[in-house]
């Protein structure tokens, strides 16, 4: 992770470090949440369900509403990518459907004896 990165997620409210003068002093509960947070984009989650998330721990019903947010979060999630998964494989299958349709069409071909012109032959005057 980059300073750039962490900067970012400071000015989002989602890690608030100590200054001690131009230093930036990272507390255990700022590393955890930093942690928390390369997971969900991990997982694929955008920043602002990520900051709703991580804040939810600090904040009443606390630790057990942030785990019921998150699940539904995940229940979610998991949905839209099963539904990625079935549009792939939907595609694959009708690719490989494709691809052999075409071989097909190429072996029932009679094959040509005579080689191709090439772009240097005298053919062309």
């Amino acid at each position: 992770m980059t300073h750039r990165t962490i900067r970012f997620y400071e000015d989002r409210g989602l890690v608030t470090p100590e200054r001690v003068g131009t230093r930036r002093v990272y507390h255990p509960r700022d590393r955890v949440r930093l942690a928390l947070v390369l997971r969900g984009k991990r997982l694929g989650f955008d920043l602002a369900e990520i900051a709703r998330i991580v804040d939810m721990y600090d904040q009443d019903p606390g630790e057990e509403g942030q785990l019921r947010y998150l699940l539904e979060q995940i229940e979610r999630r998991r949905a839209e990518l099963e539904g990625r998964r079935r549009d792939i494989e939907e595609t694959l299958a009708e690719l490989d459907e494709v691809e052999r349709r075409c071989q097909e069409a190429l072996s029932r071909r009679p094959v040509d004896p005579s080689p191709l012109p090439s772009s240097g032959d005298d053919h062309a005057r």
